[in-house]
């Protein structure tokens, strides 16, 4: 609260200087000052948010989140994988053998 009464004080001033140096109407200089405000104001927040630093890699063990299809070569059953442990995990089995990796098509 006490931020934004900072820069409402300091806009009035700013646009009390300039309309008074160049003879420009105080309204549409108010406004102008607030407009470029609230732009620098998202632009900084959008800044701020590229420099988060990406959050470290989960612990080994922990479940991750995946979308993976396998098929039965055998029979042509196919699951899909929403959850595991890594993000290679290994191919479940069905009909004794390995299923094999669906690739998406796109």
């Amino acid at each position: 609260m006490r931020r934004l009464l900072i820069v409402g004080v300091a806009a009035l001033l700013i646009a009390l200087a300039v309309s008074l140096g160049t003879g420009a109407s105080f309204v549409g200089v108010l406004l102008a000052v607030l407009l470029g405000a609230a732009i620098l104001g998202v632009g900084w927040f959008f800044l701020r948010s590229f420099a988060t630093p990406v959050p470290p890699p989960p612990e080994p063990g922990t479940l991750r989140r995946i979308k993976l299809t396998f098929r039965c070569p055998v029979c042509g059953a196919e699951v899909r994988m929403t959850a595991a442990d890594s993000e290679d995990p290994e191919p479940p089995r069905h009909c004794m053998e390995d299923m094999e990796l669906v690739a998406p098509i796109e």
